[in-house]
């Protein structure tokens, strides 16, 4: 792992900078795939009241490209440091738990029916889906066809997606006439 210390308006101290290496050691122990670590301490002068003046910020970067950041503010920089740790590990942890993002979820269809009602006026219609149930569509929908050509019980295939109001299909193909 790479990991840079580093402050900004304030001497790193060889404590803050020891304990900054043994709670990385640590972090890393659990969290392996640590690709990169950055670890600041800044003395921010302009706060009110002059209080909460040390920040520390710690970036790392886990695989492929992932990165968590955590910052905070305390009275001390010691204070400051176990606070962003701390936000780092639960940040790291809510990382893992998270569903991976390679599944690739299958969308269900295509589904059959018959068009039940067009409403060409108002370019929309709804389909009658094999085992029931009624489908919105919209024109821009309509694929392979153009939407005037449509005909109340004509045989169609679609995909559907939940719309605001209900289900709704996002592609209308008519289905081919076997002979």
């Amino acid at each position: 792992m790479d990991l840079k210390i580093d402050s900004r308006n304030v001497g790193m101290t060889p404590n803050w900078k020891t304990e900054i290496e043994e709670r990385m050691a640590a972090l890393e122990m659990e969290e392996s795939n640590i690709t990169h670590a950055r670890v600041t301490l800044t003395k921010n002068a302009h706060h009110k009241n002059g209080s909460h003046n040390a920040e520390a910020l710690i970036v790392l970067t886990l695989p492929p490209r992932h990165t968590i950041t955590a910052r905070k503010d305390a009275k001390s920089f010691e204070e400051a440091i176990r606070a962003a740790f701390s936000a780092a590990e639960t940040e790291i942890k809510k990382f893992r738990e998270k569903p991976s993002s390679h599944h690739v979820s299958k969308t269900p269809g295509p589904y059959h029916g018959v068009i039940s009602k067009i409403f060409p006026q108002e370019a929309y219609g709804f389909i009658i889906q094999d085992g029931g149930g009624e489908i919105y569509f919209h024109r821009n929908a309509v694929h392979d066809f153009s939407f005037e050509e449509l005909e109340d019980g004509m045989e169609v295939s679609f995909n559907m997606e939940q719309g605001v109001k209900g289900p709704q299909a996002t592609t209308v193909n008519p289905q081919p006439i076997l002979f």
